[in-house]
């Protein structure tokens, strides 16, 4: 049962700090509620609905799109139907870098900077309107809920994206007290901060964890290790995302913390795709997102069938992604959820892996430490980490303009920085980031042997 102090924050002060940042989340959370048990029918008629308008607002609006549409005689007026958005070309990291300022809406205000993690390899800038902003949080508040927990409830929050690690000034620490939300940094797991870890979260007590499900596994392994009980605190739910989730890592969690794992799938680019529900299904927040699921050569494939995961985000009027490819790959589930929920659903998701590599005094580090250094220079069009040994880290680099001497001793010093000044940095230019044999895409690959927790699955 929610406690009293839970539903003043849900019910009163989230929504008052969301007002005050002029985002409509409470009302939008409000109506996913709703719409979540509507037929499919009717939530394509919604989607229908959103689209034209998205599409019509880029054809006023937006200068990469008002060129696009004049030049292929598309007429976002006459859209009568989903299949319409077949007619568009893809949008690709590349049509983003290379047009950034002609996709920002002439008539938008509040656009926020924002980059991915890189974990691809191909780390990209773009910008996010106060539209989207409130319908992503809404959508993953609308998911949490369906654990019976609530934005107010004790937190756990393993993460290690520069946004959130720099933001903790005197106001967010006061947010994080009310909201009740602890951060635990996950560049940084070496075995005394592991221990520190399992001390803080002991004490939080929390109701739920949120992170990456490699960090949040690692801690259950330093727990099993050392016999610290984490049983028995309370936890309902352990939210992982950002990441692939493997079935070693679900185990190692649920088994530690003794509370089901849920899964969820999205990216800062592409936005909140799918959660999982109690019942087990990956539900799209389709009041949001259109997916298409297509195949190398850009055709639709059948529900059930794996492909590319193509994203049409219908809250993104400012700087629009549409037909947005993710470079992930996952099936339309065909079957209905035992929930009841109307909303499409996503199964096999092969999004991209990230490693952990370990510093040479010891110290294991989300491999996104890493990534971080590279990810924000314009001169580097993508990469690939692969740490060989505690001694030498080879970095596979596409050259970008301007790329040169100065730019490789500044990725060389960052590197060093993190991972030990008597690391070997060794830089190799390539014209292309191939995938592996597998064919997965991990571009922060390490070959350290690092026992606790398992910590690639291959």
């Amino acid at each position: 049962m929610t406690g009293l102090y839970t539903r003043c924050v849900a019910n009163v002060l989230f929504p008052l700090q969301e007002r005050l940042k002029h985002h409509d989340t409470a009302r939008v959370r409000r109506a996913l509620e709703a719409s979540q048990w509507w037929s499919r029918t009717d939530l394509e008629a919604l989607q229908l609905q959103r689209l034209r308008a998205l599409l019509l607002r880029a054809a006023r609006d937006v200068p990469y799109y008002r060129e696009l549409f004049q030049s292929i005689g598309f007429d976002a007026a006459q859209v009568t139907c989903l299949d319409a958005l077949r007619r568009l070309p893809f949008l690709t990291k590349a049509l983003i870098r290379n047009n950034i300022e002609a996709l920002k809406a002439e008539r938008a205000e509040g656009l926020a900077r924002f980059n991915t993690g890189g974990s691809s390899g191909e780390p990209l800038v773009f910008f996010i309107g106060r539209e989207r902003v409130g319908h992503d949080v809404a959508a993953k508040w609308r998911a949490t809920r369906w654990w019976g927990v609530d934005i107010g409830d004790p937190e756990i929050v393993v993460w290690g994206s520069p946004i959130e690690l720099s933001a903790q000034d005197r106001l967010r620490h006061w947010r994080d007290a009310v909201m009740r939300t602890e951060l635990l940094p996950a560049f940084e797991m070496s075995e005394a901060r592991l221990d520190e870890f399992l001390a803080r979260i002991r004490r939080r007590r929390p109701r739920m964890l949120f992170g990456y499900p490699s960090a949040l596994s690692l801690i259950g392994s330093r727990a099993e290790k050392t016999g610290v009980r984490m049983d028995d605190l309370g936890i309902r739910v352990a939210f992982c995302t950002s990441e692939r989730l493997y079935e070693h890592q679900r185990n190692t969690i649920e088994r530690v913390f003794g509370c089901p794992v849920a899964n969820g799938y999205g990216a800062r680019d592409a936005g909140f795709i799918a959660h999982q529900c109690p019942s087990g299904g990956m539900h799209i927040t389709a009041e949001d997102v259109i997916v298409e699921i297509v195949d190398g050569r850009g055709q639709p494939v059948p529900p059930g069938d794996s492909g590319e995961i193509v994203v049409t985000h219908l809250a993104t009027g400012e700087f629009p992604f549409i037909r947005y490819r993710t470079g992930d790959v996952a099936a339309l589930d065909p079957s209905p959820c035992r929930c009841g929920r109307g909303l499409p659903l996503l199964k096999d998701i092969q999004g991209r892996a990230t490693d952990f590599v370990v510093a040479q005094d010891g110290t294991v580090m989300h491999g996104l430490a890493l990534i971080y250094i590279l990810r924000d220079l314009p001169e580097v069009a993508a990469f690939r980490i692969v740490q060989e040994s505690l001694e030498l880290t080879r970095v596979e680099l596409v050259p970008g303009p301007g790329y040169g001497p100065s730019i490789a001793s500044a990725i060389e010093r960052g590197l060093m920085a993190r991972l030990g000044a008597g690391v070997r940095i060794q830089i190799e230019l390539r014209d292309e980031i191939l995938p592996e044999k597998s064919g997965k895409y991990r571009y922060v690959m390490s070959r350290v042997d690092v026992r606790e927790g398992a910590l690639c699955a291959t």
